[in-house]
């Protein structure tokens, strides 16, 4: 469609992304991870979490991803990442709950966790870490803190 009021221009409807706010919550580390889903924690079916993150590690949005069965949740990247695209994050935490209580990763665990790594490094979003939220003497593991995954 030519505009009439330059001629030789097309007319274009443009939409511009808008800042989002944050919650102000500062999220630097594992803890205040397992603090920030502290809902999830004595879930009976895993739930997997995105945290999206801004440039000051302030929180931008909390988003469910997925609820799953007692034991396992379908996690894909498509979905993960979606969310932090249209919430502007610059980096993301993901995170899920073990309804068992033990928050030691499974192979399948460390495995989405690589997947949404390479994932990051195409759409230029950094995953900061992957925390699983438990109950009891050990409430959280951060894989990246425990290095068996390569986060950069």
């Amino acid at each position: 469609m030519k505009s009439s009021v330059c001629p030789n221009v097309f007319s274009i409807n443009l939409a511009l992304p808008v800042v989002r706010e944050t919650s102000g919550e500062k999220i630097n580390s594992p803890a205040h991870v397992r603090a920030a889903l502290e809902d999830i924690a004595s879930l009976a079916q895993e739930a997997f979490v995105v945290l999206c993150i801004n440039p000051k590690h302030r929180l931008i949005e909390k988003c469910l991803i997925t609820l799953g069965i007692a034991d396992a949740s379908l996690v894909h990247p498509r979905e993960v990442f979606r969310t932090a695209i249209l919430a502007g994050a610059t980096a993301i935490i993901v995170a899920h709950n073990h309804p068992s209580g033990d928050p030691a990763p499974s192979s399948e665990d460390l495995r989405i966790t690589r997947q949404l790594v390479e994932a990051g490094k195409v759409v230029g979003i950094q995953v900061l870490d992957h925390v699983i939220v438990g109950r009891g003497e050990t409430p959280f593991h951060s894989i990246r803190e425990s290095g068996v995954v390569a986060f950069h």
